[in-house]
């Protein structure tokens, strides 16, 4: 049995499998936390286990942070996830961590139309690299490389790049969120976790009012990222509707600096949880043309396939998929 693991800084999810040929689709039990209820990933896996009363043979998790010699640091939790240390207290003889979005990259190229809603079609290169960039609660990126008989998946960090403004409001952007925490990235714009912030600069710059019943809605989420995109997706708030205009604009210019620094002529696949939320957003044409707002390369860059990927389980079957494929059970 393969067990197989999705962490993130909002949620947890783990789920094992009998053999390769079930993924995705048929895994013998699944289950969800949320990873801010427990003080490390070891509780989670030993809570399931007991709770299930499986003994895995391997276990391949992905997890939301840079991964080196088996142990990372989760970049939004007070986590130390180590392999080694899940194989000692757990009981597992094989363990893999390997990135979150590189999970997600390792997915991609299994996964099928149903599992894809397309941008632009493009003109795909069957052997050219492909590009993954996933805004969740933070901003991961990936890649992967035809080495001559598969793609082979790369984890990155261009969430953690310095934010380019490309226009007068986000030049304004950028002053105000360089005051609050110095150095900024494009993560403290483009993903779920900070797109209040957007919000918070229209809002303190007094660019928009807040409406009263908007103020006490947000004053009561404990995330105020689902309210204000709903919201703006309702068009029931000025101040949430430029404040999606600004976060998928600046997802535009990411996707496109991705764009020209991987060449992924293969295709540009967007993950995490807010794109497929925002399908026909993303469908206007500010999205498209920040892409190939690239000069001598925009020509370029419009041949490339963008696709959103639907399948909310893809880096749980990315892990499973890793893992079957380093040699454990099958």
């Amino acid at each position: 049995m393969m067990l197989a693991g999705d962490i993130g800084g909002t949620k947890t999810v783990l789920a094992v499998y009998a053999d390769r040929t079930k993924v995705p689709a048929d895994p013998v039990h699944e289950a969800r936390f949320k990873s801010a209820d427990y003080q490390s990933f070891e509780a989670i896996v030993q809570e399931f286990l007991d709770q299930t009363g499986f003994t895995p043979q391997a276990a391949c998790f992905g997890v939301a942070g840079p991964v080196k010699g088996g142990q990372s640091q989760i970049t939004n939790l007070p986590w130390e996830i180590d392999a080694g240390k899940i194989t000692q207290l757990c009981g597992i003889p094989k363990v893999f961590l390997i990135n979150d979005l590189k999970a997600i990259a390792v997915s991609v190229p299994h996964l099928d139309k149903d599992a894809l809603f397309t941008l632009n079609p493009g003109a795909p290169d069957p052997r050219g690299n492909r590009a993954v960039i996933a805004p969740g609660t933070g901003l991961g990126t990936a890649f992967l490389v035809w080495t001559g008989n598969r793609y082979r998946a790369f984890a990155g960090e261009g969430g953690h790049t310095a934010f380019s403004p490309r226009d007068h409001q986000e030049i304004q952007l950028l002053e105000f969120l360089s005051r609050r925490y110095g150095h900024v990235s494009f993560e403290r714009v483009c993903s779920g976790g900070q797109l209040p912030n957007i919000y918070d600069y229209f809002l303190e710059n007094k660019i928009f009012t807040e409406p009263a019943w908007l103020g006490e809605k947000l004053n009561a989420a404990a995330d105020k990222t689902p309210v204000i995109v709903e919201t703006a997706l309702e068009h029931k708030a000025d101040i949430c509707e430029a404040t999606l205009d600004v976060f998928v604009r600046v997802l535009g210019t990411v996707t496109g600096n991705m764009a020209v620094t991987l060449l992924p002529t293969g295709g540009i696949y967007l993950g995490g949880g807010i794109p497929p939320r925002i399908l026909q957003r993303l469908a206007l044409p500010d999205f498209f043309s920040r892409i190939t707002d690239k000069g001598r390369f925009g020509s370029l860059c419009a041949t490339m396939p963008v696709h959103v990927i639907l399948d909310p389980r893809a880096a749980l079957h990315g892990a499973a998929w890793y893992g079957f494929e380093k040699g454990s059970p099958s």
